[in-house]
Formats: C-alpha cells, sequence, structure tokens
C-alpha cells in the first residue's frame, strides 16, 4: 500500500505537469510493473530517505521520526530491484534540486502510514474487554432490605467478585503479564491499574479546583432556570455558561472524561475518603446509575458508615453534601408517582435527606462549603528530602 500510494503521487506530479516526460520516465514506475513494485517499509520512502540524510543535524527531524515509529534509512535498500533502485534516486535527486517538487514531498503533504505497534493495541484490546466487564450491571446492584439496590464496591470487593470468573481472571493476567510486567499480580492490583483513569469522584469539590467550582455555581444556575421554563412555560433570558478548561480540574484525568461541557464520559464513580476503614483501596460505583440510583448509593453509604463503623459528622459531610448536588436531578427525573415504588421518590429522598442533616446538625449552606483539606504531607517530605539531600555538605563543612 505505501509503495503503490508513493506510484500516484509521482504520477500525479507528472499528470500536473511538474515533471517534464524525461522526469515522468525517470521516476514513475511504467503501469505494467505496479503489480510488481516491491514493498516499501514506513520511512523507506524517497523524501523519508532525503529527511534522514538531514536527520544527524536537525533534532526536529529525529523528532518526527520517533513520533511515528520510522527508523531513519539514509540508503535506498539492497533487496530492491534495480529498476526500482534507479526510481526511487531520480525522486531522490529531484526532492534535492527543485524546490517546488521538496516543497510537497515533505511530512506535511505526504500520508502518514504510521500506526499504533502491536503491544499497544493490543494493551488497550485488554483494557477495554476488563473495562466492559467491569461494566456489567449486575455487579452493581444487590439485595438490600429485601429490594435490589445499587451498591459500591472498593476495588478490592470487586475483585472478590470476580475471583470465580475464569475469563476474567485469565484475561487480568495477560494484561498484567504483558503490560504490567509481572506474572501472578493480584487482581485487585490489576483492577486498580485499569480503573485509575476510569472515574470521576461524585462531588464538585472533589472534582474541581476554585475556578471550576465557580464555574459550577454558574452551571447550577443556569439549570435551575431550566427548570424553571420547564414548569412555567416562559422563556427566560437564560445566560450561556462558562466552558471548562483542564486547570478547572484536580485531577488531568477527571478533565479527560468531562471535557470543556462537563459532560460525563467515565465509566465509574469514585467515593473519596469513603472506603471502610479496613479496606485502603478506592471505593466506586457505576456510572451507569441514574440519579436515584446515585442518592440512594450514597444513603446506603452513610448508613453503613454511621452504624457500622461509627463515623461521625466531619467524615458524614461530604456524602451529605454528594445527596444536596443530586437532589436536584432526583426531583426533575423522580419527582412523579411510581407505582413500583408506591410513591413519588424525590419525596421521600428529601425527607431523609433532611432527617439526616438534622441528626447530625448540618445545613445545605454548610454542606455547599465544604472543601476537602488540602494535604501538604507532600511538600512536608519533599522539604525532609532535601535537608537530607544538604546534610552530607554541612557536615563537611
Amino acid at each position: 500500500m505505501v509503495a503503490l500510494q508513493e506510484e500516484l503521487d509521482w504520477q500525479v506530479y507528472g499528470l500536473y505537469g511538474l515533471l517534464s516526460d524525461e522526469e515522468i520516465l525517470d521516476t514513475a514506475a511504467p503501469e505494467v510493473k505496479w503489480i510488481s513494485v516491491p514493498g516499501v517499509e514506513l520511512g523507506e520512502r524517497a523524501f523519508e530517505i532525503a529527511l534522514a540524510r538531514s536527520a544527524l543535524e536537525d533534532e526536529g527531524v529525529q523528532q518526527w521520526f520517533e513520533r511515528h515509529g520510522a527508523t531513519p534509512v539514509t540508503d535506498i535498500p539492497d533487496r530492491w530491484p534495480d529498476w526500482y533502485r534507479d526510481i526511487v534516486q531520480a525522486r531522490i535527486d529531484l526532492i534535492e534540486s527543485r524546490k517546488d517538487i521538496a516543497l510537497i514531498e515533505r511530512p506535511e503533504y505526504k500520508r502518514r502510514w504510521s500506526s499504533e505497534p502491536w503491544e499497544k493495541k493490543e494493551k488497550a484490546a485488554l483494557r477495554t474487554w476488563l473495562l466492559d466487564r467491569i461494566e456489567e450491571p449486575s455487579l452493581w446492584f444487590g439485595l438490600r432490605d429485601g429490594t435490589k439496590q445499587p451498591r459500591a464496591l472498593t476495588v478490592s470487593q470487586l475483585a472478590d467478585v470476580l475471583r470465580d470468573d475464569a475469563d476474567f481472571n485469565s484475561v487480568a493476567q495477560l494484561y498484567a503479564t504483558d503490560h504490567m510486567g509481572k506474572p501472578d499480580i493480584p487482581l485487585a492490583d490489576v483492577l486498580a491499574e485499569i480503573v485509575a483513569d476510569e472515574h470521576v469522584p461524585y462531588l464538585a469539590a472533589l472534582r474541581y479546583k476554585d475556578s471550576g467550582l465557580r464555574k459550577r455555581e454558574q452551571w447550577e444556575q443556569v439549570w435551575e432556570l431550566q427548570r424553571e421554563e420547564d414548569r412555567t412555560g416562559e422563556r427566560l433570558d437564560i445566560p450561556v455558561p462558562p466552558k471548562y478548561k483542564g486547570a478547572d480540574f484536580q485531577k488531568q484525568s477527571y478533565w479527560s472524561n468531562r471535557g470543556k461541557l462537563d459532560v460525563p464520559k467515565e465509566r465509574f464513580i469514585s467515593y473519596l475518603e469513603a472506603s471502610p476503614d479496613a479496606d485502603p483501596t478506592i471505593l466506586l460505583g457505576w456510572a451507569g446509575w441514574d440519579h436515584k440510583d446515585q442518592a440512594q448509593a450514597l444513603f446506603n453509604l452513610i448508613d453503613d458508615r454511621t452504624r457500622d463503623a461509627g463515623w461521625g459528622t466531619d467524615r458524614i459531610k461530604p456524602l451529605l453534601a454528594g445527596v444536596l448536588e443530586v437532589m436536584p436531578w432526583v426531583r426533575q427525573w423522580h419527582g412523579e408517582y411510581d407505582e413500583e415504588w408506591e410513591g413519588v421518590p424525590a419525596d421521600e429522598y428529601q425527607a431523609y435527606f433532611e432527617e439526616l442533616c438534622a441528626k447530625h446538625q448540618v445545613s445545605e449552606a454548610d454542606l455547599r462549603a465544604w472543601r476537602p483539606e488540602k494535604r501538604t504531607r507532600s511538600r512536608k517530605k519533599a522539604a525532609a528530602k532535601k535537608a537530607d539531600a544538604e546534610q552530607p555538605a554541612l557536615d563537611s563543612e
């Protein structure tokens, strides 16, 4: 394919009158020989050979070859038949002697023909297969108080649930062996690696920096105006909310999953700092839950942590803030009578939310103002490391 594309390029140069009749004969294979044109690897085209000869002096050219996974070739390959070697040499001569030909025989105007290495394709395929399997809805619902309810799972708990899945374990070990560098890695470690960039926290204060939180407030105002339009049927003058930037998010992976309009594309919801005390692995929920499920998952976490682990208000507060954040959507989509529910889900959730706020003596303003504590541990470590490095010099003095 690479070789035939080259023949097309040089034939077109002739058709546009860029080449003389003699140059056409020298640089383009006769059509009768197209079937016998030898294979051309990436890096062996005429312009690439001419480019490679300047690679030693031009760092930008070296980077081009590295970026495309091409090996610089400075000599016409010996494996080609003489007639094709002569054609490629004539092309190189024209590139080096004609400015117009040199201008279009450049990387910007040539087909890239670059492809991902097999190892990278395999890693992506295995990772996608594992992630798709982890998103199986049955994993994220379970019986609780006799009813089917959403359940959050830590990475360790998820590993326990999947431990008897022979296919999943087989693919996970293949991924670990080929792409994590070690065989027999615990399943929980494999899961932690593949979900690391596939989750976004449940709470805005955990997703955004201060600049992002300010934009979030404007978006929430717009959503309320839109809901008001829906309720009244009256058209309102609704402002266009600001777009987000990568710098508005706490982590690059959150930005990658949300983008400038903050559209959720992540696979999982992360409940940071909400894992059981005895399990340090990250606590996850399924991003396929609807808003009612998300609220129920938070209520279940609040009940479990207060009843079973004795968590106080300070640790429960962000979970309550998460309920406050999701409740407008619960009212929007689950605010009518539900026969299966035998009631209005939004009303029951609102009543229980208010009960919990009263129990913990927190107001909605308190919850909106909640922010995670800023961590300074890494700075202290860096300072200690710097002091250790400077100590030998002080001792020598």
